[in-house]
C-alpha cells in the first residue's frame, strides 16, 4: 500500500497533489538530505510518496529517514526476492503517476540517455511508462559538461520534464548552476506539471516523422536521408506539455518517445492511412520527409541487370499528406503545420507551399548537404506563418521540438480564451 496522505501544512496549498502518487528516486548527491523535507512538502499537498533509495543516495540519507516521512517501504535492492514478489520493479514503476528523480546525479542523467538497467533505481526509469521529472543537482563543472548537456537534450526529445538547477553556493566550496531546486519549487512544479504546467492536456495531436520507403522490387527502393530526430523530438515536446500523441513514423533506427502512441509505417500511402485512421486530432504537425514518388509498376522479383539495356522506371505521384489533412472538413485539425526541407530560396519555397498546400504553418529548413541538417543533431527553422517569417537561432533538434511545442500551446491557448471571450 502506497503511504497515507500527510496533513495539509499551515498556509500551505492544500490538496493540489490529492490522490497522485509520486515514486521518488533519490540518488547520490549531497542534496539528497533535502528529500526528507520534500516527501513532506509533497505530502502535505496531498500526494503520496513511495522512495526508491540508491547505494550513492543512501550515503547521505537514511532508508529509516525516508521509510519515517513516507510512511511506507523504501525499495533498494533490485534482486531483493522479498520485493520482488511484493512489490516487482515492473510494477513499482508503473504503480505511480509520476516519476520523479531528486536529487538526479549526472551519473544517473547519463544512464538513463544510454538506457543502462544497472540498479533498481535504472532498472524501473526503463521500465515506466510514466511521465519521468528531474531534478539535477551536481557541481557546476559537471553540469556545465558538454556530456551532461548532450544527455538532458536526449532526455528532453523522449519527453522527460527537467525541473532546475538553481544557482548558487555548492558544498565543494564553487558558485553557479547545479544546485538542486529547493523543496517547495519542486512541490510547485509538481503542481503546474499536474495542472497548470500541461497547457496541452486534453488535445490530441497528429506527428508524422521520418522518410517513407516506396519498394522498387522486393529488394529496392526510392528513399531520403531523413532520420526522423525531428519529428520524434516534436511528439516527445507536446507529450510533455500534456498532449496524447499519435506519432506515425516512415523506417528509422530512433526508440519510440516514452509516453506516445507510435504507429510504424513504410510508404506515403501507408503513412497516409494511418493518419487518417489516427483522426480526429486538434494538432497535425507533418515533419516527415514523405517521397513524392513511388514506382507506377511495382516489380514482383528482384530486377536483374542483364548488361544490355537499363530497366525503365515509370513514377507514380504519391497522396499529399499535409495538403490531405489540411483540406476544410470536419475532420481537419484545429492547427495543422507542415515542414519545408529545401536546399534554396528556403523561405520563398515555404511561403508558396503554405499558400498551395492550405496548413497553417510552415517549418522551412535547409537540408543542403554541407548544413548537416539531415541525419544530424542541429536545425535551423524559419517559423512562416500567415502573419510573417520567424527565423529562429540554430538549435538542437531537441530545442526546435520544445519551442515548436511551446509555440503550439501558446497558440491553443490564445485561441481557447479568444472563443470564450466570443462566447461571453
Amino acid at each position: 500500500m502506497w503511504g497515507r496522505d500527510g496533513p495539509a501544512g499551515k498556509g500551505q496549498p492544500r490538496n493540489m497533489l490529492s490522490g497522485k502518487r509520486i515514486l521518488l528516486i533519490v540518488t547520490g548527491g549531497i542534496a539528497a538530505y533535502k528529500t526528507p523535507d520534500l516527501v513532506r512538502r509533497l505530502k502535505e499537498r496531498g500526494a503520496q510518496v513511495r522512495c526508491v533509495l540508491t547505494a550513492g543516495g543512501a550515503q547521505f540519507v537514511t532508508p529509516l529517514a525516508l521509510g519515517a516521512v513516507t510512511g511506507d517501504k523504501v525499495y533498494q535492492d533490485l534482486f531483493d526476492l522479498t520485493d520482488e514478489q511484493e512489490m516487482g520493479h515492473i510494477q513499482l514503476s508503473r504503480d505511480a503517476d509520476v516519476i520523479l528523480v531528486a536529487p538526479a546525479s549526472a551519473d544517473v542523467l547519463a544512464k538513463m540517455a544510454g538506457g543502462l538497467a544497472t540498479d533498481l533505481a535504472t532498472t524501473a526509469l526503463l521500465a515506466t511508462d510514466k511521465p519521468v521529472i528531474v531534478a539535477p543537482a551536481m557541481n557546476v563543472r559537471m553540469w556545465q559538461h558538454a556530456a551532461t548537456q548532450a544527455n538532458l537534450d536526449t532526455l528532453k526529445s523522449r519527453g522527460v520534464t527537467v525541473i532546475g538547477p538553481d544557482e548558487g553556493d555548492m558544498a565543494c566550496g564553487e558558485f553557479g548552476p547545479g544546485r538542486m531546486s529547493e523543496p517547495l519549487d519542486i512541490a510547485q512544479a509538481l503542481i503546474d506539471f499536474f495542472h497548470g504546467g500541461r497547457p496541452l492536456a486534453g488535445k490530441h495531436a497528429l506527428v508524422t516523422s521520418g522518410p517513407t520507403h516506396e519498394p522498387i522490387d522486393p529488394v529496392r527502393y526510392i528513399a531520403n536521408r531523413s532520420s526522423g530526430k525531428q519529428g520524434h523530438a516534436i511528439a516527445a515536446a507536446l507529450a510533455a506539455l500534456g498532449a496524447r500523441v499519435t506519432l506515425v513514423t516512415g523506417p528509422v533506427t530512433l526508440k519510440d518517445p516514452v509516453g506516445v502512441a507510435t504507429v510504424h509505417v513504410e510508404t506515403a500511402r501507408d503513412m497516409l492511412a494511418a493518419c487518417q485512421e489516427a483522426l480526429p486530432a486538434d494538432i497535425a504537425v507533418c515533419a516527415a520527409a514523405v517521397a513524392d514518388w513511388r514506382t507506377a509498376d511495382l516489380a514482383a522479383e528482384k530486377m536483374k541487370k542483364d548488361g544490355k539495356s537499363l530497366p525503365a522506371l515509370a513514377l507514380a505521384e504519391n497522396p499529399d499528406i499535409l495538403a490531405t489533412l489540411a483540406a476544410p472538413g470536419k475532420s481537419r485539425p484545429a492547427l495543422v503545420v507542415g515542414f519545408a526541407a529545401e536546399t534554396e530560396n528556403v523561405v520563398g519555397h515555404a511561403q508558396a507551399k503554405l499558400a498551395r498546400k492550405g496548413c497553417d504553418w510552415i517549418c522551412a529548413n535547409d537540408v543542403s548537404p554541407e548544413t548537416g541538417t539531415f541525419g544530424g543533431d542541429m536545425n535551423r527553422v524559419h517559423l512562416v506563418t500567415g502573419a510573417g517569417v520567424e527565423d529562429w537561432p540554430p538549435q538542437t533538434k531537441a530545442q526546435v521540438g520544445q519551442r515548436l511545442a511551446q509555440r503550439i500551446a501558446d497558440h491553443v491557448t490564445a485561441s481557447a480564451a479568444t472563443t470564450d471571450t466570443t462566447a461571453e
